[in-house]
């Protein structure tokens, strides 16, 4: 099935030696949401923003989000909903419920929803993540009906985790996509 990857980065964008920014360059299928303010993000306008990317979009989407971004896809899902996004793999959410895993600038994202989410999901998380505790992530997973994926002790699978192409993470999408085709 031919699909667009749409990379949804988190508070701050996805530097350089993010993976996701590898993602980009490695899949031709890849594009990535911009939003207009990185550092201190608005719901409704990552929201806005988000719907305006997808709808840029012909045919069907695979969202790839990391933390921050993680949430806004939650968010999505319960105001803006469009049926070509077919999946998503939700990476490292962060808990913006917990203001000791957060910082104040993410709060306006809460409260997280915990409803099923429309179509198939993976929430890959590590044991040491500071900004959202492994129970907390299993937990939003269990409710969100995402399939769920420990990765080990890899802190907050960014930059600092220094995954590169993160084949690892490569081969929990495919699994994913082999779900939906």
């Amino acid at each position: 099935m031919e699909y667009t990857l749409l990379i949804v980065p988190g508070l701050g964008n996805s530097g350089v030696q993010h993976w996701q920014t590898y993602w980009l360059k490695l899949f031709s299928n890849a594009q990535k949401v911009i939003q207009e303010n990185w550092d201190a993000p608005q719901l409704e306008n990552w929201l806005e923003a988000l719907n305006k990317k997808i709808a840029t979009i012909d045919g069907p989407i695979v969202l790839v989000a990391h933390s921050l971004g993680s949430i806004l896809v939650n968010q999505w899902t319960n105001t803006n909903f469009d049926k070509k996004v077919i999946a998503a793999m939700l990476v490292a959410p962060a808990d913006v419920d917990s203001a000791t895993h957060t910082p104040p600038e993410t709060w306006n994202f809460a409260p997280i929803a915990q409803n099923i989410l429309p179509f198939p999901t993976v929430v890959v998380t590590s044991e040491d993540d500071p900004y959202i505790s492994f129970e907390r992530a299993k937990f939003l997973a269990e409710k969100w009906g995402s399939t769920f994926v420990n990765v080990g002790l890899k802190g907050h699978l960014n930059t600092a985790s220094d995954l590169k192409n993160w084949e690892e993470g490569q081969e929990i999408l495919s699994a994913l996509i082999a779900e939906i085709n």
